[in-house]
């Protein structure tokens, strides 16, 4: 990332612990971690937004495209007039067994009388 040598980070090393001191080295650098930490956290966060932007403008972009798309077609094949000269289609009953009057009147299918029962 900063491209640093063995040789720069030694002496870095050596000016940290003659600046700061022995003793106070490890606090230091854990501060320096935690900063770095933070630093890194807020980098992520705005990274996430603006990638939630680039993603929220191109669907933005695709919708204009799409609804322009949709507006060609629908000029080019426009809809069917509707004046009332397309017919619903309509539904034609099966052929089916024929039908008796006395069917249709008493409701039930023809049963034999009760008296009739063989044992």
């Amino acid at each position: 990332m900063f491209d640093l040598s063995i040789s720069e980070i030694a002496i870095i090393a050596i000016i940290a612990v003659v600046v700061i001191g022995p003793k106070e080295l490890p606090r230091a650098l854990a501060t320096a971690g935690k900063w770095m930490s933070k630093a890194r956290g807020v980098m992520a966060n705005f990274r996430t937004g603006l990638d939630a932007m680039v993603r929220e403008a191109e669907l933005q972009e695709m919708e204009k495209k799409w609804a322009s798309e949709n507006d060609r077609i629908m000029s080019e094949y426009p809809a069917l007039p509707d004046d009332g000269a397309a017919e619903e289609p309509r539904m034609e009953p099966l052929d089916g067994p024929p039908t008796d009057a006395s069917d249709a009147t008493d409701g039930g299918p023809d049963l034999p009388p009760a008296g009739d029962a063989k044992p």
